[in-house]
């Protein structure tokens, strides 16, 4: 397994080198989120929560199980 340290949002960071880029892929909320909705006010609460916490932290997080999650349709 290979590591790689590239530049995300101006700040060093630390990957897998296979799983580099890939979260949109698995994100739950990115895949078919119905309330997701990032740069909206009508965004959801859990996303803009953990979007902040990513930001603040310099880390990315994609979700995989969520209580709240909605498919969204069309």
């Amino acid at each position: 397994m290979d590591f790689i340290k590239y530049k995300h949002h101006d700040e060093e960071v630390t990957v897998r080198e296979d799983l580099k880029g890939k979260h949109r892929e698995y994100c739950l909320c990115f895949q078919g989120g119905k309330k997701f909705k990032p740069g909206n006010v009508e965004n959801c609460d859990i996303a803009e929560s953990v979007y902040t916490h990513c930001a603040i932290f310099d880390i990315v997080t994609p979700v995989w199980e969520c209580p709240d999650f909605e498919q969204k349709h069309g």
